[in-house]
């Protein structure tokens, strides 16, 4: 029998593809893998990318409501708070927070109110014996 491979895509609201390119590239390290407009002055949908995190960000108002919050599961989350602190984007300063489910937690929010929530878990530590 042959296993399906599932893999979510979350599509997130947007309102200036120069706001969204800034936050989500300039700042976090995504790359913008295509972006499609059906005419020149329509709106725009893009894929962007970080590794093995893929989100489409679509202008369309009928696609996704603003304000949406994303689970990214994710290891290095400390290495990731240094890289995006390292580059200069004045309207955040994130923090990595302990979470109750034994999670280290670091959210940031885009300029169209979308959350990304960056949740590393961290292993209880078995003492040794």
């Amino acid at each position: 029998m042959i296993e399906a491979v599932f893999q979510a895509v979350p599509i997130l609201r947007i309102f200036d593809v120069d706001k969204a390119k800034e936050f989500y590239v300039g700042w976090l390290g995504f790359k913008v893998d295509w972006e499609y407009r059906f005419e020149v002055n329509s709106p725009a949908y893009m894929q962007v990318s970080k590794k093995s995190l893929v989100l489409h960000l679509s202008e369309h108002h009928g696609d996704c409501c603003p304000g949406s919050t994303v689970l990214v599961l994710t290891t290095e989350i400390d290495s990731l708070h240094r890289e995006i602190m390292a580059r200069d984007y004045p309207y955040q300063r994130p923090g990595i927070e302990m979470a109750p489910w034994n999670a280290k937690v670091m959210e940031v929010i885009d300029p169209f109110g979308n959350r990304l929530r960056f949740n590393e878990d961290i292993e209880d530590e078995q003492p040794a014996g």
